[in-house]
């Protein structure tokens, strides 16, 4: 983890209440799929966590949603050249083992941002069928990125485009004839929950980016503790934010 002082290169909106932000760093920063950024907004001693979407060297790029004052700050204030404080990369990422050939991709809203990282870098060496969810055609982005993959469904929750549902549906469709080494995923803890219980005798092991408030993104505050199965506790930032999905309750 390094604090990074970046300069903003392009932070324009992509979707209905989505920005795309990219910066440039001073030297390439490594990053796994999964892995996040912490980036200072204004004055406030709080950063914002923001999952890393694309790295392409000393070029970054993450997207995030319009949600309170920080996110909106960052929306409206912080234009081409201007500077940025980024703590990254943070967290633990995606990883595949070389046996997981065939990997099922689902995602949900802001989730399917760091999905689309793992897309990108493992897309050369793997097979894969993503399945990503959106409230309405408004909300639909990123959707080039998609074909990286053999396959890809998208869904709506209104039925304004592509499958009529949500991308676990989606996802289950498919399972009834297609078979999975594993499943990456990232969305809403709801969404999450079905997940699981739809892989409940399968044997497909889940991998799954949780999203919960932080605070410090590194380990100390303690804000993003989750509890997980085997009664214990997980930092979400430290410990995660990828899980296996049985290891955690949801």
């Amino acid at each position: 983890m390094r604090e990074l002082s970046v300069t903003v290169l392009e932070n324009k909106k992509i979707a209905e209440e989505i920005y795309s932000l990219t910066f440039a760093t001073e030297e390439t920063v490594p990053v796994q799929a999964g892995q996040f950024c912490m980036i200072g907004v204004g004055e406030k001693p709080l950063r914002r966590p923001i999952a890393v979407c694309k790295a392409e060297g000393e070029r970054i790029t993450v997207c995030y949603r319009l949600k309170g004052e920080g996110t909106r700050k960052l929306a409206s204030d912080y234009k081409a050249g201007e500077k940025l404080s980024v703590l990254m990369p943070l967290g633990n990422g995606f990883y595949l083992t070389d046996t997981q050939k065939k990997i099922a991709i689902v995602g949900g809203g802001v989730g399917i941002f760091p999905l689309v990282a793992a897309i990108r870098q493992y897309a050369k060496s793997k097979r894969l069928y993503a399945y990503m969810g959106f409230r309405n055609r408004d909300a639909l982005c990123m959707e080039y990125e998609m074909e990286r993959c053999e396959r890809a469904v998208f869904a709506s929750d209104d039925g304004s485009f592509g499958f009529h549902g949500n991308a676990v549906e989606a996802f289950c469709n498919d399972l009834l004839h297609e078979k999975f080494d594993a499943v990456l995923a990232c969305g809403p803890t709801p969404m999450l929950r079905v997940l699981k219980n739809s892989l409940k005798g399968t044997g497909i092991p889940c991998y799954v980016s949780l999203e919960e408030r932080m605070g410090c993104g590194i380990g100390a505050c303690l804000v993003c503790v989750c509890n997980l199965t085997n009664g214990a506790h997980a930092r979400v930032c430290k410990d995660g934010p990828v899980f296996e999905i049985n290891e955690v309750e949801l």
